[in-house]
C-alpha cells in the first residue's frame, strides 16, 4: 500500500514539474554572463540577452544605457555551434564589428555554457559564458 501511493506520488511530482521543464524553450533563451579577453589576465565581463521569437534569436549585449543590440544570431544544429554578430562604436565613435564564434556544451543542462572565440574590431580572443 506504501509503495503504491508512493509511486503515484512521484508521477504527480513528474507530472507538476513537467511545466518548469517546458519553459527553458530555444537552447540560447535567457542571460548568460562570463568573460572574454585576448589573454587568460586581460578579460573583460560579458552578459548577452537572448530570446528565440518562434522565428530568430534576438538580443543584447552588456543590457544597460551602453547596450549592444545582437544584429544576428546564427544556430548549427547538427553540432551546437553559434555565430553572434553585432556592431557598436569605440569611444571614438569608430564602428567596431563583434563576432563570436562558438559551441553549446552541457546542452541537457540549465546552465549550458558558450565557449569559443571573440573578436571585437580588431582584437581576438576566446569567450565563456553560462546560463544563468
Amino acid at each position: 500500500m506504501a509503495g503504491r501511493w508512493f509511486a503515484r506520488f512521484l508521477v504527480l511530482l513528474a507530472f507538476l514539474m513537467l511545466p518548469v521543464v517546458a519553459q527553458q524553450g530555444h537552447p540560447l533563451t535567457g542571460t548568460w554572463s562570463g568573460d572574454w579577453g585576448a589573454t587568460a589576465t586581460q578579460r573583460a565581463p560579458i552578459t548577452l540577452v537572448m530570446d528565440w521569437d518562434g522565428k530568430k534569436v534576438s538580443g543584447l549585449i552588456n543590457p544597460g544605457p551602453d547596450s549592444i543590440p545582437i544584429a544576428s544570431v546564427y544556430v548549427d544544429v547538427s553540432n551546437w555551434t553559434v555565430r553572434i554578430e553585432a556592431d557598436t562604436k569605440d569611444a571614438s565613435g569608430n564602428a567596431v564589428h563583434i563576432a563570436a564564434e562558438g559551441r553549446l556544451e552541457d546542452l541537457g543542462s540549465y546552465h549550458r555554457t558558450l565557449t569559443g572565440t571573440w573578436r571585437q574590431g580588431a582584437t581576438k580572443g576566446d569567450f565563456k559564458i553560462t546560463r544563468d
